[in-house]
């Protein structure tokens, strides 16, 4: 029985668009394939490259059914070519999309769109319910948040939560992992928490989390899952956790010159 999720009132700017669910998804009803990326707004450090088409061929080749996406501007800039890149993503990729900007900056032109940068969660499943949360902020920091959706995977309710936690000092990154505890703990439905957490599995930001939630790399992961910086990573700062619902079948790194960043790819069984 889908169980619905009435939020408090939104935090931060929130776009949230639907399109018809695919069969593959309904195929997919117990099995889920997730993703995250910090796609490093579509640009690839070894090259220079701005290159939308790369990341979406890198979604793709995982055969993720939800992505969480770091890094996304809308609008936001020339380094990005003013683009929608949220709304270009979910079309390319025909996928439902939730954007949180966690910057909303005014246009450098009056009439101009809003600049916006954040997360993005694409799924082809339907998105029933969505919230961002802004995240402690200290002074001379970036606004981060944690953008909170409802997915119907055929008819059993998953949340699954995007973030990007601060670079700036451990002090407030153990804040906003504090925040996203009180945010997600008490959720009654199988739940996972993605992104980039720009910090280590030994810090004391991952072990907070992971006492919540479990940690998908050690449990199915082979090496050592570094993700970051690319083109030779020497750490694991991307991750993927799971509430004792899901179980995990399987979890990679995919190759990709897409970004500063490797994705992590997993496969889930929901019950």
């Amino acid at each position: 029985m889908r169980r619905s999720m009435m939020f408090a009132a939104l935090a931060g700017s929130l776009l949230l668009v639907m399109s018809p669910l695919t069969a593959q998804a309904k195929a997919e009803a117990t099995t889920v394939k997730t993703l995250t990326f910090n796609i490093h707004h579509g640009q690839g450090v070894v090259d220079g490259k701005l290159d939308l088409e790369r990341v979406a061929k890198t979604i793709e080749a995982s055969g993720a059914s939800v992505v969480g996406l770091q890094e996304v501007d809308k609008y936001f800039d020339a380094r990005s070519n003013w683009v929608d890149q949220p709304a270009w993503l979910a079309a390319r990729l025909k996928m439902n999309y939730v954007f949180a900007a966690n910057l909303d900056w005014d246009p450098l032109e009056p009439g101009k769109p809003r600049r916006q940068y954040g997360t993005l969660v694409l799924s082809k499943y339907p998105i029933v319910d969505s919230r961002n949360s802004l995240l402690p902020l200290h002074p001379g920091s970036e606004q981060r948040g944690l953008l909170e959706t409802l997915i119907d995977v055929g008819g059993t309710p998953l949340r699954f939560a995007d973030t990007h936690l601060t670079t700036i000092n451990d002090g407030e990154r153990i804040e906003q992992v504090n925040a996203i505890v009180a945010l997600l703990k008490d959720a009654p439905e199988a739940t996972i928490l993605v992104g980039d957490f720009n910090a280590v599995p030994s810090s004391a930001e991952v072990k907070t989390l992971t006492t919540h939630w479990t940690d998908t790399w050690p449990e199915k992961g082979f090496g050592l899952g570094f993700t970051s910086a690319v083109p030779l990573p020497t750490k694991r700062i991307d991750y993927q956790l799971h509430s004792a619902q899901l179980a995990t079948t399987a979890v990679t790194v995919p190759a990709s010159l897409a970004s500063d960043h490797l994705p992590v790819a997993a496969t889930y069984s929901l019950s």
